[in-house]
């Protein structure tokens, strides 16, 4: 199944029979879906009020994909969650939030994760230490979502760079990412570094760019959540939300993206 969403156009999708779109105009698309039914073609994008057949293929002007890496890439929710509890209990501090409220602050900082809990932690560093070991211990609970290998495959082989940014620290980002043996699409991993800012600054972004020489302005920050959203736009860059993420829609189009997308999948069709 693919669903493209653009707040300004359409909402497509395709099943194993048939293409399909849905707007507010009859008529026309009333006959125009007929004939694509009648045609099939798999492969169809709509954005911008225009219609084109074909492969997967994303922009000429889109040459690096940056990656967020909970919610967008990896759904670890449980293990995050998991992983803080045990560490709280062993350092003697109450951990009494709801999964789901704690879900809707992932990607942000544990210091604003624990202000928002109004949660006190005398020594952060020991949390960090003692949560990395937690966290590896909890892998099981996290997986892939659907489509990623697939899509960092097709990307790859249009030669675009791929870059993951995220706020984990960097040794714990490097080994997520070998768990899942993804090092090998990516061309730059950045987790959280000493001295550089964590977003939703540009800072790290744009680092990235020019580690990869690359042009910020031809870059598409792909994330869950308003941090990667914000880093994206203040670097320059283009940027695509994830509905399937630990963010609503509704807080998402706050931001404004250029894209909202619900499957991963669905950033091979882009066009822009």
């Amino acid at each position: 199944m693919l669903s493209l969403y653009n707040k300004n156009t359409f909402i497509i999708g395709t099943d194993e029979n048939c293409i399909f779109m849905k707007t507010k105009t009859n008529n026309f698309y009333k006959l125009f879906n007929k004939f694509l039914n009648n045609c099939y073609y798999h492969h169809l994008t709509l954005l911008q009020g225009q219609y084109n057949n074909l492969k997967p293929s994303y922009s000429e002007t889109i040459k690096h994909f940056c990656f967020d890496l909970d919610g967008t890439l990896v759904d670890s929710n449980q293990t995050i969650y998991n992983a803080t509890a045990h560490t709280l209990d062993k350092l003697g501090i109450n951990f009494n939030v709801d999964e789901i409220e704690f879900a809707s602050m992932i990607g942000k900082h544990f210091v604003d994760i624990f202000a928002a809990f109004d949660i006190k932690v005398p020594d952060f560093e020991k949390f960090i230490g003692i949560y990395k070991e937690n966290y590896f211990l909890q892998m099981e609970y996290s997986h892939l979502y659907p489509g990623v290998e697939k899509t960092l495959t097709a990307i790859k082989n249009q030669g675009a760079k791929i870059s993951l940014l995220t706020t984990k620290v960097q040794d714990q980002a490097d080994r997520i990412i070998d768990y899942f043996n993804l090092s090998k699409y990516f061309d730059l991993v950045m987790g959280r570094r000493d001295g550089i800012a964590h977003k939703p600054s540009a800072e790290p972004l744009i680092i990235i760019c020019k580690e990869l020489n690359i042009d910020v302005n031809k870059t598409l920050m792909v994330g869950d959540t308003e941090l990667d959203i914000q880093c994206g736009k203040n670097a320059g860059a283009k940027t695509c939300g994830v509905l399937y993420g630990y963010r609503t829609k509704e807080l998402l189009e706050v931001e404004n993206p250029e894209y909202l997308v619900n499957s991963i999948e669905d950033i091979i069709y882009l066009k822009t």
